[in-house]
Protein backbone atom coordinates (compact mmCIF):
# COMPACT_ATOMS: atom_id res chain seq x y z
CA UNK A 1 0.00 0.00 0.00
CA UNK A 2 1.56 3.67 -1.15
CA UNK A 3 1.42 6.25 1.05
CA UNK A 4 -1.24 8.17 -0.65
CA UNK A 5 -3.59 5.17 -0.46
CA UNK A 6 -3.13 5.17 3.44
CA UNK A 7 -3.77 8.51 3.69
CA UNK A 8 -6.78 8.54 1.18
CA UNK A 9 -8.34 5.21 3.43
CA UNK A 10 -7.90 7.89 6.63
CA UNK A 11 -9.38 10.45 4.95
CA UNK A 12 -12.39 8.15 4.07
CA UNK A 13 -12.88 6.51 7.35
CA UNK A 14 -12.81 10.44 8.90
CA UNK A 15 -15.81 10.78 6.64
CA UNK A 16 -17.48 7.49 7.26
CA UNK A 17 -17.81 6.69 3.92
CA UNK A 18 -18.65 2.54 4.24
CA UNK A 19 -16.34 0.15 3.55
CA UNK A 20 -17.26 -0.48 -0.23
CA UNK A 21 -17.79 3.00 -1.06
CA UNK A 22 -14.07 3.02 0.09
CA UNK A 23 -12.80 0.04 -1.92
CA UNK A 24 -14.89 1.63 -4.75
CA UNK A 25 -13.25 4.99 -4.32
CA UNK A 26 -9.67 3.16 -4.23
CA UNK A 27 -10.08 1.19 -7.14
CA UNK A 28 -11.15 4.24 -9.10
CA UNK A 29 -8.05 5.93 -8.24
CA UNK A 30 -6.55 2.90 -9.03
CA UNK A 31 -7.40 2.79 -12.24
CA UNK A 32 -6.08 5.98 -13.05
CA UNK A 33 -2.73 5.53 -11.65
CA UNK A 34 -3.42 2.62 -14.29
CA UNK A 35 -3.49 4.65 -17.02
CA UNK A 36 -0.89 7.07 -16.71
CA UNK A 37 1.43 4.91 -15.27
CA UNK A 38 2.07 7.45 -12.31
CA UNK A 39 0.97 8.41 -9.17
CA UNK A 40 -2.15 10.39 -9.19
CA UNK A 41 -0.60 13.30 -7.13
CA UNK A 42 1.82 14.11 -9.76
CA UNK A 43 -1.02 14.50 -12.73
CA UNK A 44 -2.33 17.92 -14.12
CA UNK A 45 -5.64 18.86 -14.20
CA UNK A 46 -5.21 18.62 -18.59
CA UNK A 47 -4.41 15.41 -17.81
CA UNK A 48 -7.35 14.28 -15.80
CA UNK A 49 -9.87 15.92 -18.17
CA UNK A 50 -8.73 13.49 -20.97
CA UNK A 51 -9.29 10.72 -18.64
CA UNK A 52 -12.35 11.68 -18.07
CA UNK A 53 -13.04 11.90 -22.22
CA UNK A 54 -10.98 8.77 -22.41
CA UNK A 55 -13.35 7.01 -19.98
CA UNK A 56 -16.05 8.27 -21.39
CA UNK A 57 -15.19 7.21 -25.18
CA UNK A 58 -14.56 3.30 -24.09
CA UNK A 59 -16.97 0.90 -25.28
CA UNK A 60 -19.38 -1.24 -22.72
CA UNK A 61 -18.14 1.63 -19.50
CA UNK A 62 -21.32 1.53 -18.44
CA UNK A 63 -22.15 5.44 -16.67
CA UNK A 64 -22.56 4.05 -13.09
CA UNK A 65 -18.58 2.78 -13.54
CA UNK A 66 -17.82 6.14 -14.98
CA UNK A 67 -19.54 7.89 -12.18
CA UNK A 68 -17.95 5.85 -9.42
CA UNK A 69 -14.75 6.88 -10.93
CA UNK A 70 -15.99 10.28 -10.88
CA UNK A 71 -16.70 10.58 -7.23
CA UNK A 72 -13.43 8.22 -6.06
CA UNK A 73 -10.98 10.75 -8.07
CA UNK A 74 -12.83 13.79 -7.08
CA UNK A 75 -12.30 12.33 -3.28
CA UNK A 76 -8.84 11.71 -3.69
CA UNK A 77 -7.92 15.68 -5.14
CA UNK A 78 -10.84 17.43 -3.01
CA UNK A 79 -10.47 16.33 0.61
CA UNK A 80 -6.89 14.14 0.50
CA UNK A 81 -4.38 16.32 -1.91
CA UNK A 82 -6.47 19.36 -1.23
CA UNK A 83 -6.63 19.85 -4.51
CA UNK A 84 -10.22 20.86 -5.58
CA UNK A 85 -9.49 21.13 -9.27
CA UNK A 86 -12.24 22.72 -11.36
CA UNK A 87 -12.33 20.33 -13.95
CA UNK A 88 -14.86 18.21 -12.12
CA UNK A 89 -17.32 21.12 -11.80
CA UNK A 90 -17.18 20.34 -15.40
CA UNK A 91 -17.92 16.88 -15.72
CA UNK A 92 -21.62 15.59 -15.76
CA UNK A 93 -22.54 12.65 -15.97
CA UNK A 94 -26.41 11.28 -16.49
CA UNK A 95 -28.24 8.73 -14.62
CA UNK A 96 -29.55 5.33 -16.03
CA UNK A 97 -32.78 5.27 -16.08
CA UNK A 98 -34.66 2.24 -16.46
CA UNK A 99 -37.77 0.77 -15.17
CA UNK A 100 -37.81 -1.77 -12.47
CA UNK A 101 -38.69 -5.36 -13.35
CA UNK A 102 -41.49 -5.80 -11.38
CA UNK A 103 -42.45 -9.73 -10.03
CA UNK A 104 -46.28 -10.84 -10.17
CA UNK A 105 -47.31 -12.38 -6.99
CA UNK A 106 -47.05 -15.80 -8.54
CA UNK A 107 -43.87 -15.11 -9.57
CA UNK A 108 -43.08 -13.98 -5.78
CA UNK A 109 -44.27 -17.51 -4.58
CA UNK A 110 -42.64 -19.55 -6.68
CA UNK A 111 -39.23 -17.63 -5.87
CA UNK A 112 -39.85 -17.98 -1.61
CA UNK A 113 -41.24 -21.73 -2.44
CA UNK A 114 -37.33 -22.02 -3.74
CA UNK A 115 -35.06 -21.14 -0.62
CA UNK A 116 -34.77 -23.80 1.40
CA UNK A 117 -33.17 -22.04 4.62
CA UNK A 118 -36.00 -20.67 6.93
CA UNK A 119 -33.96 -17.57 8.08
CA UNK A 120 -33.35 -16.61 4.44
CA UNK A 121 -37.34 -17.03 3.32
CA UNK A 122 -38.45 -15.25 6.19
CA UNK A 123 -35.99 -12.28 5.56
CA UNK A 124 -36.99 -12.38 1.62
CA UNK A 125 -40.64 -12.01 2.81
CA UNK A 126 -40.13 -9.19 4.46
CA UNK A 127 -38.15 -7.67 2.48
CA UNK A 128 -40.91 -7.88 -0.01
CA UNK A 129 -43.72 -6.78 2.12
CA UNK A 130 -42.12 -4.45 3.76
CA UNK A 131 -40.36 -2.94 0.86
CA UNK A 132 -36.55 -2.96 2.08
CA UNK A 133 -33.07 -3.56 0.56
CA UNK A 134 -31.41 -6.74 1.45
CA UNK A 135 -29.22 -5.42 3.92
CA UNK A 136 -31.94 -3.85 5.82
CA UNK A 137 -33.87 -7.23 5.73
CA UNK A 138 -30.80 -9.41 6.52
CA UNK A 139 -29.68 -7.18 9.55
CA UNK A 140 -32.93 -6.80 12.13
CA UNK A 141 -33.00 -7.97 15.35
CA UNK A 142 -36.38 -8.85 17.27
CA UNK A 143 -36.83 -5.31 18.83
CA UNK A 144 -36.74 -3.74 15.63
CA UNK A 145 -40.36 -5.35 14.89
CA UNK A 146 -42.99 -3.42 16.98
CA UNK A 147 -45.92 -4.74 16.98
CA UNK A 148 -47.48 -2.38 18.88
CA UNK A 149 -47.66 -0.04 16.46
CA UNK A 150 -47.08 -2.14 13.26
CA UNK A 151 -44.22 -1.04 12.26
CA UNK A 152 -40.50 -2.32 11.18
CA UNK A 153 -37.30 -0.49 12.85
CA UNK A 154 -34.73 -0.14 10.24
CA UNK A 155 -31.57 0.92 11.11
CA UNK A 156 -28.72 2.74 9.90
CA UNK A 157 -30.15 2.29 6.63
CA UNK A 158 -29.48 4.71 3.53
CA UNK A 159 -27.48 7.85 4.48
CA UNK A 160 -26.75 5.93 7.50
CA UNK A 161 -30.15 6.83 8.65
CA UNK A 162 -33.13 5.00 11.21
CA UNK A 163 -36.41 4.51 9.64
CA UNK A 164 -39.42 3.25 10.36
CA UNK A 165 -41.68 1.08 7.55
CA UNK A 166 -45.28 -0.04 7.65
CA UNK A 167 -45.59 -3.78 8.78
CA UNK A 168 -48.51 -6.01 7.26
CA UNK A 169 -50.41 -8.14 9.76
CA UNK A 170 -49.66 -11.51 7.52
CA UNK A 171 -45.90 -10.74 7.78
CA UNK A 172 -45.89 -10.02 11.52
CA UNK A 173 -47.78 -13.89 12.11
CA UNK A 174 -45.29 -15.37 10.06
CA UNK A 175 -42.77 -13.95 11.74
CA UNK A 176 -44.00 -14.84 15.31
CA UNK A 177 -44.63 -18.17 13.66
CA UNK A 178 -41.09 -18.18 12.69
CA UNK A 179 -39.69 -16.97 16.06
CA UNK A 180 -41.63 -19.79 17.93
CA UNK A 181 -40.06 -22.12 15.75
CA UNK A 182 -35.86 -20.77 15.77
CA UNK A 183 -35.90 -18.31 18.39
CA UNK A 184 -32.50 -16.88 17.15
CA UNK A 185 -30.47 -15.18 19.63
CA UNK A 186 -29.72 -11.65 18.05
CA UNK A 187 -30.07 -11.43 14.74
CA UNK A 188 -33.38 -12.24 13.27
CA UNK A 189 -32.00 -13.80 10.30
CA UNK A 190 -28.57 -15.00 11.13
CA UNK A 191 -26.19 -17.27 9.15
CA UNK A 192 -25.64 -21.07 9.72
CA UNK A 193 -23.03 -20.10 12.69
CA UNK A 194 -26.12 -18.07 14.18
CA UNK A 195 -23.08 -15.03 15.15
CA UNK A 196 -23.81 -13.02 11.66
CA UNK A 197 -26.46 -11.79 9.91
CA UNK A 198 -27.30 -13.93 6.32
CA UNK A 199 -25.49 -12.41 3.86
CA UNK A 200 -28.15 -13.25 1.32
CA UNK A 201 -30.72 -15.38 -0.63
CA UNK A 202 -28.85 -16.99 -3.47
CA UNK A 203 -26.83 -19.32 -1.50
CA UNK A 204 -30.21 -20.57 -0.15
CA UNK A 205 -32.00 -21.28 -2.83
CA UNK A 206 -31.44 -25.07 -4.31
Amino acid sequence: MTELQRRMIQDMELRSLKENTQKAYLEAVKDLARHYNRSPDLLSEEEIRRYFVNLTEVPRCAKSTQRIRLFGIKFLFRYTLRRPLPVFDLIRLPRDRKLPMVLSRQEIRQVLACIRRPAARMSAVVMYSCGLRVTAATHLRAQDIDSRRMVVCVRNGKGSKDQYVPLPQRTLELLRTYWREHRPEYWLFPDRSGAKPIRGIVNSCG
